[in-house]
């Protein structure tokens, strides 16, 4: 996993706690540390630039990291609902499988109008048995929905996809700018303190990214559309945050939209490409509004090649590109199996939060500022490097003492929350404000 700390031009050496593997054909658990451990040494070396702290520790639990990627919230007495839509999931096709992704309504709405069903599995299970897994796949990405048939390593590693994903780095800095030294209201505890994030992101790479940068005291404010919802996942996420709405194809909330982007020091978003362009937002109109912004941005298949625009997801991006085949292998099943959690998402995540603690460190020591691109499917490569020798045995399942001792208390009940898996010394990971639903603040920064 060393080619975390390379992209980030950080060390590696960091110490780990707990033992166990997450069950898989890759060593998912040795991402998930090695994440954090990128996290950690990123804001290792911010506290130094900061004259804040001279080299401090940093520790990572390799059983809480494993298990944050799961679920780190767990309701009291209420319950989260389900992860999947009800015809979500792995159908076979007349030669091949596929995974269909239907938890957004229109892109249910594209499966079922390419597949000519009712929305019933029995009927959605019939129907792909008509198809060619990739013709399906091609007909639903045409009509604006997102699925993906279950390809080999090697198919990937031939398709014009994989070939074009092989070539980025894993982490792509661009867009140097030439600023003056930045400062803000840090302190030795809360090293982000002072810093505004704008959170554009959805399910589940980009929030987990502001989550954890939320953890160390930035301000995070989440904008989301109208009727946008994604309620099996927002108590896990918006811990720490404050969320917003806003429309930005109305011209007033283009207005409040401006202004916050001119004031925020971080833009995280998962955007495809050309979308923001296609809003009147593209990177020069964000950096006349806003020349200091740090900007960490991320899609499911790479920034170049054919599927640069293809919409996906982290169930998705494993089926593409050979992770839910080298799983069935590894099983000795007759259908894909994925990894046991979304740990492209999860590490993807964690690595966008590094790459804007390094950026904020350049910024600081009046390096310029740096923008980072990242990709699941560029993720999902350096994983597939690294197989797992033994079937590991940690459940993903937390038990009683790695829950935080305080009760969470949210807008659908109390929740226990794991501790954090990372540990930074004098600088402990922790949230000012319990998990909120979506629209649950006005548009504007927290007053002064």
């Amino acid at each position: 996993m060393h080619e975390i700390f390379s992209s980030l031009e950080l060390s590696p050496e960091f110490n780990t706690t707990g033992e166990g593997a997450l069950p898989s054909a890759y060593a998912v658990s040795d991402l998930a540390v090695a994440a954090y451990g990128a996290v950690g040494q990123a804001m290792a070396e911010l506290l130094g630039a900061l004259g804040l702290a001279h080299t401090p520790r940093v520790s990572v639990d390799r059983v809480l990291a494993s298990r944050w990627y799961g679920y780190s919230i767990y309701p009291l007495g209420w319950a989260l609902p389900p992860l999947w839509d009800a015809i979500a999931g792995l159908y076979p096709c007349k030669t091949g499988w596929i995974r269909l992704h239907t938890n957004i309504p229109r892109h249910r709405a594209a499966a079922l109008l390419v597949l000519g069903a009712s929305p019933t599995r029995e009927s959605v299970a019939q129907a792909t048995l008509d198809w060619q897994a990739e013709d399906l796949e091609t007909a639903i990405a045409q009509a604006g929905g997102v699925a993906a048939m279950m390809r080999s390593r090697e198919a990937w590693a031939a398709h014009p996809q994989g070939q074009a994903s092989a070539k980025a780095p894993l982490v792509e800095w661009l867009s140097l700018r030439k600023t003056t030294a930045k400062s803000w209201a840090a302190t030795p505890a809360r090293p982000l303190n002072g810093l505004k994030l704008l959170d554009l992101t959805r399910v589940l790479a980009g929030p987990v990214a502001s989550r954890t940068l939320a953890g160390f005291g930035a301000e995070v404010l989440r904008l989301d559309p109208p009727d946008w919802e994604e309620p099996n996942v927002i108590p896990d996420v918006t811990l720490g945050k404050r969320c917003a709405r806003l429309d930005l194809r109305q011209p007033p909330d283009r207005a409040i939209f401006e202004t916050l982007l001119s004031e925020a020091d971080i833009l995280v978003h998962g955007y495809r490409q050309g979308a923001l362009e296609g809003l009147g937002y593209g990177l020069e109109m964000r950096q006349n509004l806003n020349p200091d912004l740090i900007e960490a941005s991320l899609n499911a298949y790479g920034w170049s090649g054919p599927w640069a625009g293809r919409r996906g997801f982290d169930s998705l991006v494993q089926m593409a590109c050979g992770i839910a085949d080298s799983g069935r292998i590894r099983a000795g099943a007759d259908m894909p199996t994925p990894l046991p959690v979304q740990a492209l998402d999860h590490a993807t995540g964690y690595l966008m939060a590094a790459a804007v603690i390094k950026a904020l460190t350049r910024s600081a020591l009046g390096k310029g500022v740096v923008n980072a691109r990242l990709s699941l499917v560029r993720t999902a490569a350096l994983l597939m490097q690294h197989p797992q020798a033994e079937n590991g045995t940690l459940s993903p399942t937390p038990e009683a003492e790695n829950f935080a001792p305080a009760l969470e208390t949210t807008p659908w009940g109390p929740a226990r929350r794991l501790k954090p898996a990372l540990k930074v010394q004098g600088a402990a990971m922790k949230w000012d404000s319990p998990a909120a639903a979506l629209c649950s603040a006005p548009p504007c920064w927290r007053a002064a």
